[in-house]
């Protein structure tokens, strides 16, 4: 069973790592195209955020199920509690790593906005990809974190240091948005991949299970936020909004082309309970399911 870090200084020590300068916040750069981490720990989770900025040479490392893409690659960002597994890494290039308790932002604003940020959820293979410019301001940003944590601290030091922090958060979601529009090629080919796994899903007629988010974005190796970020950038519309969109057109003409019952009509598209189908269908089409029929059926 992989270790589990509850503090940074537990984690400081199973690397062979000096203790951090503040308990619930830890600054690494890389100065060589190694770590120790590889050395000591091949697999953990823990309570902490990490932002990470590193390419690898070679070597494997992964989060939640994906393997990374090493040849691409420059930042990704962890979560408290996600699995992060490292086999003999090498780093192509220096590197930082920011990590902090999950308690070090209570109290901030940084603790709500931090939600809105899904590159938390994306899979290692979704790492953001950054130009030479976008790197240094990443690296002048996580100077002028170090500097503060470096000095003496005083009642300032946190707000600054947060400060800082959401500003790299700030412009990795901007460089997120880029990379969507760098990559519409492929956000096209993962449109039509997704709506394609979805129209056949609908068509099956022994599935009888609701598509979920979960399930299409495991067929098309993506995490769920990823896709649902990449949806809504490329659509306007996020992944459940897509799945219900399709659930309802598939409902409209089951209704009007065949003689099965509201019942029969709601198994069939994988719901557990009628009475749920037909609360979707009234919320999206504004008539319930039975006076679609009646208003509608030639």
């Amino acid at each position: 069973m992989p270790p589990h870090f509850k503090s940074l200084y537990a984690l400081h020590k199973a690397c062979h790592l000096p203790a951090p300068a503040h308990p619930q916040l830890s600054l690494f750069a890389f100065d060589k195209p190694t770590t120790a981490f590889s050395e000591y720990l091949e697999s953990f989770s823990g309570d902490f955020y990490m932002i990470a900025m590193k390419k690898i040479k070679y070597g494997v490392m992964l989060y939640g199920r994906t393997s990374y893409d090493h040849q691409e690659g420059t930042m990704s960002f962890m979560k408290p509690g996600q699995l992060i597994t490292l086999q003999n890494i090498e780093f192509e290039e220096n590197g930082f790593v920011i990590a902090f308790h999950k308690d070090f932002i209570n109290g901030y604003a940084l603790f709500a906005d931090i939600r809105q940020y899904g590159f938390f959820d994306y899979e290692v293979n979704e790492a953001l990809h950054l130009s030479s410019k976008e790197r240094e301001i990443m690296w002048e940003l996580y100077r002028k974190v170090d500097l503060e944590y470096q000095n003496n601290q005083d009642k300032f030091s946190k707000s600054i240091i947060l400060s800082h922090i959401d500003a790299i958060l700030k412009y990795a979601n901007r460089y997120y948005n880029r990379q969507f529009l760098d990559r519409a090629t492929s956000t096209s080919s993962l449109l039509s991949r997704f709506n394609k796994l979805l129209i056949d899903w609908l068509a099956s007629a022994d599935q009888q299970v609701l598509p979920t988010v979960q399930a299409l974005a495991d067929k098309m190796n993506l995490s769920q936020r990823y896709l649902s970020d990449l949806l809504k950038h490329e659509t306007g519309k996020t992944a459940i909004e897509h799945i219900h969109i399709a659930l309802i057109d598939e409902a409209k003409n089951r209704l009007l082309g065949t003689e099965e019952s509201i019942a029969e009509t709601a198994y069939y598209l994988g719901f557990e309970h009628p009475t749920y189908f037909s609360r979707l269908f009234k919320k999206k089409m504004g008539i319930s399911p039975k006076a679609y029929r009646k208003k509608f059926q030639p």
